[in-house]
C-alpha cells in the first residue's frame, strides 16, 4: 500500500487536524467538519485514522544491539514526585559521551519519540528521554487517550519534573556534562523553556516550538537551532517577537524555515511527515549538538 503523504489530503482538512491534535477542537468537532471533505468513499473517520500515526516501522528498533536502553525512574520532590524515562546510550561507547534530553509531543512518551532516543544513541549521544504523563500512569497506548490524558497535566510540576530530569542527565557519570535537548511540538516548547531556565544547558533544538516570553529570553545561555514549518502559521506567529528578543539579548541562535512543509514534517509515523526537510533537519541537528557538546 503506498504511504499517504500531506498532499494526499485537503489543506483544510490538515488545518483541523492540527486544531484537533493540539485542543482547539474535539473529536467529535474534526469528524463532523471534516465530514464535506470526505470523497471517493472516504469518511471523516477514515481521514482521521489516515492522519494519525502508525509506529509499526521504527527506525531503529528496540533490540538493535548497537544500543542499550532501559526504563529508569529518578526523583522529582518538587514536581510529581517522580520521573519516569527511557534512557538509551550506545552500546560499544567509547569514553564521556555528550547527553541529549528528548522531549515528546503532547501525547507523551510513545514509540516514535523512543525511536528518537535510540537515533541519537546511534549518533554518540545519550539520550533520555521522560514520559510526563508518568503520574498519570504513563503513556497509555493510544495516542487519543494519550492526547486527553495530557490535558489533565499539572503543567506548572511537569515543567519542573523536566528541569530535573535534565539535570539528572547531565549528571550521569557516563556522560561528559555537556547538556542539550531536542523537543518536538509540546517538546519544542519545552525546549525553548529549559532554555530560559538552565543556564547550564549547553544547545537547544526545538522543532515546531512555542516561544517563551520575551522577558525571559535575556536568560538564555545556550545556543539555539530552531527548525519551523513553512505551513506552520500557528508556531510561525510567534517567531517575529521571539527574534527580536533574541536580538535584544545577544543570543546566539540558528533559524531554519522549511518550505511547504506541515507542522510535525520530522514524524515519520504520520502523513505530514516530508522526508527531504526531516533529512536536513536531523543532520543539522546531530552537527549542531556535536559541535556544542563535544
Amino acid at each position: 500500500m503506498t504511504r499517504k503523504t500531506a498532499a494526499d489530503f485537503d489543506p483544510e482538512v490538515l488545518k483541523l487536524f492540527d486544531q484537533y491534535v493540539h485542543g482547539g477542537i474535539t473529536r467529535r468537532d474534526f469528524l463532523a467538519s471534516a465530514a464535506r471533505y470526505a470523497v471517493g468513499g472516504a469518511t471523516a473517520a477514515s481521514l482521521l485514522g489516515a492522519l494519525s500515526p502508525s509506529f509499526a516501522a521504527p527506525l531503529v528498533t528496540p533490540d538493535d544491539k548497537r544500543i542499550s536502553a532501559r526504563f529508569v525512574e529518578l526523583p522529582s520532590p518538587q514536581g510529581n514526585g517522580s520521573v519516569r524515562g527511557y534512557l538509551v546510550s550506545p552500546s560499544d561507547a567509547k569514553g564521556k559521551l555528550p547527553l541529549v534530553l528528548v522531549v515528546h509531543e503532547n501525547r507523551g512518551l510513545n514509540p516514535h519519540i523512543e525511536d528518537i532516543a535510540r537515533r541519537l544513541a546511534l549518533d554518540g549521544f545519550i539520550a533520555f528521554a521522560p514520559d510526563a504523563l508518568h503520574p498519570l500512569g504513563g503513556y497509555p497506548g493510544d495516542e487519543d487517550k494519550a492526547r486527553a490524558l495530557f490535558g489533565k497535566l499539572d503543567q506548572a510540576k511537569t515543567r519542573v519534573d523536566f528541569v530535573a530530569a535534565a539535570r539528572w542527565l547531565q549528571q550521569r557519570p557516563e556522560g561528559n556534562g555537556k547538556l542539550g535537548v531536542v523537543g518536538f511540538c509540546y517538546g519544542g516548547g519545552i525546549a525553548n523553556y529549559l532554555a530560559t531556565q538552565l543556564p547550564e544547558l549547553a544547545a537547544a533544538v526545538p522543532f515546531y516550538g512555542a516561544q517563551p516570553a520575551a522577558a525571559e529570553v535575556p536568560k538564555i545561555k545556550a545556543r539555539l537551532l530552531i527548525h519551523d514549518a513553512g505551513k506552520d502559521e500557528r508556531i510561525r506567529a510567534g517567531w517575529p517577537a521571539y527574534e527580536k528578543a533574541l536580538k535584544e539579548a545577544g543570543v546566539t541562535y540558528e533559524y531554519h524555515v522549511y518550505p511547504d512543509v506541515e507542522h510535525g514534517f520530522n514524524n515519520d509515523t504520520t502523513p505530514r511527515y516530508d522526508a527531504a526537510a526531516a533529512k536536513l533537519a536531523w543532520q543539522r541537528t546531530t552537527d549542531f549538538l556535536r559541535a556544542r557538546l563535544a
